[in-house]
């Protein structure tokens, strides 16, 4: 793994426990191939094991990397880890950020407990709200990049973003609310040269986990193109949104496999 152009960092939050980690594993490669130190944020112990082994897989393949585990997603454990970030790497400007961090119940409404509730605000709202403050804190004190910017803020975002369902109550408010901040943030901080993007991730992906869930029915989906989500591809579209030049922003990206019924 080669980069041929020094691009700063990139941050990512929410890189899971391990077992579903090939959903990000991809993005971090793609972004590391382009020039980028990567800064990997996670929580809790399980976390913490899977960062280490993520960043030393970067950096067997010539890239370099970090890990930065933190005990929770509150804004204090969040700016420790940008702190810790900007004095492993000093003098590299933080170019790309990546909220992928996400909490979701699939229950009836009623069955909906006050700490799902909770959880799923502090995950998929408050934490967010931190990690973008944090991100766009560090864009400004970038110069504009050869694309015209001093940053990206990603936000990976899912069906329920846009569309409520039986049992994504509280899913689906987290996520419209993580739409919203995106829109919002894209609209205020554009004019200060900082891009940010939201993702919707519309189907299936094509997981370590899907398959130790049924591994009979993954063998014979593996290779479909057409009705699942290929972790690499969505890899390659977010590292297109952080190379996009300034005349021609995109603030949501929607992303879904051919067959998908939409």
């Amino acid at each position: 793994m080669t980069a041929a152009t020094r691009r700063g960092i990139f941050v990512v939050a929410g890189y899971g426990n391990g077992s579903g980690q090939s959903r990000i594993r991809p993005v971090n490669r793609e972004f590391a191939k382009a020039g980028y130190k990567v800064a990997l944020i996670a929580r809790g112990v399980a976390g913490a094991d899977a960062l280490q082994k993520g960043a030393d897989e970067i950096i067997k393949a010539g890239g370099d990397a970090a890990p930065f585990p933190i005990p929770s997603y509150d804004s204090s454990a969040i700016h420790s880890a940008f702190e810790g970030i900007k004095k492993r790497w000093p003098n590299e400007p933080i170019q790309v950020t990546l909220y992928n961090a996400a909490f979701g119940v699939w229950k009836p409404f009623l069955s909906v407990s006050e700490d799902d509730w909770k959880q799923s605000v502090e995950i998929n709202v408050l934490a967010a709200v931190a990690f973008a403050k944090e991100s766009i804190l560090a864009f400004k004190e970038n110069e504009l990049n050869a694309e015209g910017k001093r940053g990206t803020l990603l936000f990976t975002g899912a069906t329920a973003s846009i569309r409520g369902n039986k049992t994504t109550s509280s899913f689906s408010s987290g996520k419209f609310a993580l739409r919203s901040l995106s829109q919002s943030l894209n609209k205020e901080f554009g004019k200060e040269n900082i891009h940010v993007a939201h993702s919707v991730i519309d189907g299936g992906i094509l997981t370590d986990r899907r398959r130790e869930r049924d591994p009979v029915a993954y063998e014979k989906i593996k290779d479909d193109l057409d009705t699942l989500l290929r972790p690499e591809s969505i890899a390659k579209s977010y590292v297109y949104l952080a190379h996009q030049d300034r005349s021609a922003w995109t603030w949501e990206l929607d992303l879904r496999p051919a067959h998908e019924t939409w």
